[in-house]
């Protein structure tokens, strides 16, 4: 079935790193209302907006403190009003994080249901009694040892699936949900177009909180019985009665599990995020890739959407990760758009990705902001390890890697503030910016304006069906998208060599037309039978 959403390119806007219009060093929503015009001339349709809420901050407004209201480094709820009707006015639309798995410890309903045993709103977080004078199980969270935090007060822990100032929601509870489903559509009748929804499969938790057989292996946390019907009652309550997109960020998850959360006739979400290639997958491996890529689209095919994401406040930027920062960035960042905007899922940009931004290697702990980061370098620390050989450890995947300030000019810090940024800027912003992508024709962001052309006027992108052609070829990536009586071919060399690709014979019947290609001077008159193909060269085909 068509619908918008599923045509959608959705642009995240990780906002504290945007854009700052008042020179306190933090991005605001002034500073993404003084840039819609530039990703409207990039052609992005949904606008992610990571939380904005009223929050202690202590996890980057994952811990929110008021669902109602506005933090103020960001702004107040005159100016995100007025952001949403500049984003309308311009035929764009906003999406809002939805982050309901936990709140901040200052929320009023912590302080209340921490403030004795039997208050009313005691049950509305999870509580337990100690075990042997210890945790209630063994359980770890995302950032601390243990997912319990022991409350003197009241002798007993409240469980946190994230950092001890992020105690969990107790799901079970149905005032809980409903206080939830009030809060959104608060928002959704404000004329928000939707939502992406943190953590969104932790929501149910493992009855009777055994003790796990590997408390490393953090999947106990997540696809618990109860959550289908929990997300089928928040479908039946709020979201059917709105035209909005959904999208869960899921972990741990198979094709398998992902179509029961976003199968057409499931009444849940949209689309997910599944982690397989973004936490399961730390550097390039094509095999792995191509072997996800077939079996999401052969276990959604049919039932659900799927989404094509790289990187995001969470991971670190493609191009180093999974690409070629250094002699090829530019090739390897127009590669691996090629691939995100032409496989089967709705293509997801992150910030500064669109000009090819690079993660960034600071020099010290104390440079890095990431709550992930500085708990597992003092875990690991406290353990006896030299500092150095943690820190080195842990800089490959760390969120902040992802997180630094959007690069806009040559001036000082990148354009991004007149003050001192609440994070550095990457020290390459001299040279990659979004003003020197604007002026070259053949930059990274001439050319994801290009690609999303391509997605707006022909359905192939968002409809067609999805053939590998290379499932053993440990560089070229070659497949096919079809719809109707169309036929793209898609030739991907993600290597930084020369590689081949020897077309299928029964697509040499027609002649083919090329329609994008990552080097200025590639020609249609090459023979496809035996295509010779530079490192990281991408070229999109209608045969």
């Amino acid at each position: 079935m068509k619908t918008w959403w599923k045509e959608a390119v959705v642009y995240q806007v990780y906002w504290r790193s945007f854009y700052d219009t008042d020179g306190d060093g933090f991005g605001d929503l002034e500073g993404v209302i003084a840039k819609l015009d530039y990703l409207k001339e990039l052609g992005v349709d949904v606008i992610w907006l990571n939380p904005c809420y009223e929050s202690p901050d202590v996890d980057n407004g994952y811990d929110i403190s008021d669902y109602y209201s506005i933090m103020e480094k960001a702004g107040d709820m005159e100016t995100w009003e007025r952001l949403l009707e500049e984003v309308h006015n311009r035929g764009m639309k906003l999406i809002m994080d939805l982050v309901v798995n936990h709140t901040s410890d200052q929320h009023p309903w912590f302080l209340e249901s921490k403030s004795s045993k039997d208050h009313p709103k005691r049950d509305w977080y999870i509580w337990k009694d100690p075990r042997d004078g210890k945790e209630p199980n063994n359980w770890r969270s995302y950032f601390a040892p243990s997912a319990w935090e022991y409350d003197e007060q009241t002798n007993q822990y409240y469980m946190h699936s994230f950092a001890v100032e992020q105690p969990d929601l107790n799901w079970e509870n149905k005032e809980v949900r409903h206080a939830i489903y009030d809060m959104m559509r608060y928002w959704l009748d404000k004329g928000i177009d939707g939502f992406r929804m943190d953590v969104i499969n932790l929501l149910a938790k493992v009855d009777g909180f055994p003790d796990a057989k590997k408390p490393a292996d953090l999947q106990y946390l997540g696809n618990n019985p109860g959550i289908h019907e929990y997300l089928q009652e928040m479908n039946r309550e709020v979201l059917c009665h709105y035209d909005v997109m959904t999208v869960g960020e899921i972990p741990f998850v198979t094709p398998e599990d992902g179509a029961l959360y976003v199968g057409e006739d499931r009444h849940e979400l949209h689309t997910l995020f599944h982690f397989e290639v973004a936490d399961d997958m730390p550097s390039w491996n094509m095999k792995q890739f191509k072997d996800i890529q077939t079996r999401w689209y052969e276990g959604l095919k049919g039932k659900g959407t799927n989404s094509q994401f790289l990187n995001n406040h969470d991971h670190t930027r493609q191009v180093t990760r999974y690409g070629n920062d250094g002699t090829y960035r530019e090739e390897s960042a127009k590669l691996l758009a090629t691939m995100i905007h032409t496989l089967p899922g709705i293509p997801y940009i992150y910030q500064g990705e669109e000009i090819g931004m690079t993660g960034v290697r600071f020099d010290s702990i104390d440079d890095y902001h990431d709550i992930a980061m500085k708990n597992k370098y003092k875990e690991e620390v406290e353990k006896g390890r030299n500092p150095k050989e943690v820190f080195k450890d842990l800089l490959p995947l760390t969120r902040d890697n992802s997180r630094t300030p959007v690069q806009w000019n040559a001036t000082e810090h990148g354009g991004f503030t007149t003050g001192k940024p609440w994070m550095k800027v990457n020290p390459n912003y001299t040279t990659i910016n979004v003003e020197e992508n604007l002026k070259e024709p053949h930059s990274v962001l001439h050319y994801y304006q290009q690609l999303i052309r391509l997605r707006k006027e022909h359905p192939v992108m968002v409809y067609g069906e999805y053939n590998d052609l290379s499932i053993d070829d440990d560089a070229v990536y070659a497949y096919t998208r079809k719809n109707q009586d169309t036929c793209w071919l898609i030739v991907l060399n993600h290597a930084d060599h020369e590689s081949r690709f020897h077309c299928p014979e029964e697509l040499l019947t027609e002649e083919p037309h090329l329609l994008l290609a990552n080097y200025q001077d590639v020609t249609e008159k090459e023979r496809m039978e035996d295509l010779v193909l530079r490192p990281y060269e991408a070229r999109i085909y209608q045969l």
